[in-house]
């Protein structure tokens, strides 16, 4: 009986515990952009929409970006063609377009699908919805052309608005439209930051297949739980960071400099990783303050 009153405890504690972010952030705007390994596992795709859906339902408003680049090049390899990439960006001509928008489109139903199971009202749009939602420029990889791969231009939230006042939980997948309405594929993780600085977003985060930020990449002893802005700058001058995270510290900085509180990498592969950031006090992941800021 002891084992049981102290199991019961144990649990109102983590409650109690969760108590002041919940009050802190309630009616907020979370920006998730979802991507990485936590989008194909089963179990790991369950665990990131039950913890999203509960953040809407404490008093959150999130709002889902997600990625399927693994998704895409599996349909262009079904469809006889090899996927191609330059600098890390996908080469997508017209007919990898229209796979991507399918595929993005299918994604999209599928979480709104688990969002509804889990007893919220969740929409599925694109950044051509809207006004349009995200209008992009074409992006060139050092000067090579790429295909339809967009840049931001302009981010226009009114959709979004309108679909948090309506109590809905919008789901985004990025593509986006130019001046002469052509279709183009976006970075997930640009987008998120786009749409998390457009709606002035309390917290952006990033579900990745890192822990984090690591002082030293090769030591896993030296996660770094908060950097200021400052201190990120500094970071990537010392040549420490490289590869794929260049862009992903970029996009934060570029975040929190424009309006965004804390932005937040995670590790996706770690069940619950967003509550755990959110509601505990240790948190899992890498925070990034602006300059000077507490937490």
């Amino acid at each position: 009986m002891e084992k049981d009153i102290e199991k019961y405890l144990e649990k109102t504690n983590v409650l109690i515990e969760a108590l002041p972010y919940i009050q802190r952030f309630n009616r907020k705007i979370i920006v998730v952009k979802y991507g990485g390994s936590a989008m194909v596992d089963e179990e790991l795709k369950k665990s990131v929409i039950q913890d999203i859906t509960l953040l809407k339902l404490v008093g959150f408003k999130p709002i889902i970006v997600h990625g399927g680049g693994k998704e895409i090049s599996k349909w262009v390899s079904k469809s006889g063609m090899e996927p191609k990439f330059i600098n890390g960006l996908r080469v997508t001509d017209e007919q990898t377009m229209e796979i991507a928008e399918m595929v993005l489109g299918k994604v999209g139903k599928s979480l709104v699908t688990m969002v509804h199971e889990l007893g919220v009202n969740a929409v599925s749009i694109s950044g051509k919805d809207g006004a349009p939602l995200l209008k992009c420029t074409k992006k060139y990889s050092d000067g090579k052309d790429i295909g339809f791969v967009g840049d931001i231009k302009e981010v226009n939230p009114s959709i979004l608005y309108d679909l948090l006042e309506k109590d809905y939980l919008p789901i985004v997948c990025p593509i986006g439209l130019d001046d002469e309405f052509n279709s183009y594929n976006i970075n997930a993780d640009d987008a998120a930051c786009a749409i998390a600085k457009a709606v002035k977003a309390e917290k952006l985060a990033f579900l990745t297949d890192i822990e984090g930020v690591y002082k030293d990449p090769d030591d896993k002893s030296s996660l770094i739980s908060e950097l200021t802005v400052e201190q990120s700058k500094e970071l990537i001058e010392s040549g420490y960071i490289g590869g794929g995270m260049l862009p992903k510290l970029n996009n934060c900085i570029d975040a929190v400099e424009n309006g965004v509180s804390r932005v937040h990498i995670l590790d996706g592969r770690i069940p619950h990783s967003l509550l755990l950031e959110i509601f505990t006090k240790n948190g899992v992941g890498t925070q990034f303050l602006a300059n000077g800021q507490n937490d």
